[in-house]
């Protein structure tokens, strides 16, 4: 694939695309995408144009937008920077999990391969970054994870925490008070039938009571008892 000159903008784009689109397989509609990047769709309209153009989007108005499988190789190669970072940080520099977001938006957008292939080595090429999400490789392949929301599991089942949905430094500290980090063992001990909260064991040691949203935002491997 020859090289395509991006903006910063068109980047953070593309990539919020390649999220919302790799999320249900069907069409992003303008609005989706201005929620995601916090802005006005008639912003988001002018972007799918240029997007377009360099062949990255397919867009039709009053339909929707899909990635290309051009754009889908540029996007990962963003995701890639910006996970190996991730792990830099929390690895190598010792940020705390809900300290390197916004850090890696940053150094997501240098362009420098060689950097991204030194670093990818330095750290011995890992499959996973610190919020438990796949490192696409330089190839542009990602493990595909067996996992399920917390949700899904019932009274009695169990499950190790394998990732999180929600990388918000909000959530993230809510999780470190609650002792939930990457490999934890949570156990469903009981549902809550007037708003589905959840009653659970955390390996095994302290049981907790997590509301429906924070369940939605916790990918587990099914584990059985």
């Amino acid at each position: 694939m020859s090289l395509i000159e991006l903006s910063l903008a068109e980047e953070n784009y593309l990539k919020s695309i390649y999220h919302l689109y790799s999320e249900t397989g069907k069409p992003v509609s303008t609005n989706a995408i201005a929620e995601a990047m916090n802005t006005r769709a008639a912003s988001v309209t002018d972007m799918l144009k240029r997007l377009a153009s360099k062949k990255l989007i397919s867009y039709k108005k009053y339909y929707g937008v899909m990635i290309t499988e051009s754009g889908t190789t540029l996007a990962l190669r963003i995701i890639r920077k910006h996970r190996l970072w991730e792990t830099f940080l929390v690895e190598k520099l010792r940020f705390n999990w809900d300290e390197v977001h916004e850090v890696a938006e940053q150094l997501e957008h240098i362009q420098s391969q060689l950097l991204i292939k030194r670093l990818d080595e330095y750290l011995g090429s890992p499959r996973f970054d610190p919020h438990g999400d796949p490192i696409p490789t330089e190839d542009g392949e990602i493990a595909d994870v067996q996992q399920v929301q917390l949700l899904e599991l019932r009274p009695g089942e169990a499950g190790k925490v394998t990732a999180v949905r929600d990388t918000s430094s909000a959530f993230l500290q809510y999780l470190d008070k609650t002792g939930i980090s990457i490999g934890s063992f949570i156990r469903i001990v009981d549902q809550v039938a007037y708003d589905n909260s959840l009653e659970i064991r955390v390996n095994d040691t302290n049981t907790i009571f997590i509301s429906q949203q924070v369940a939605g935002n916790l990918w587990v491997q099914r584990v059985r008892i």
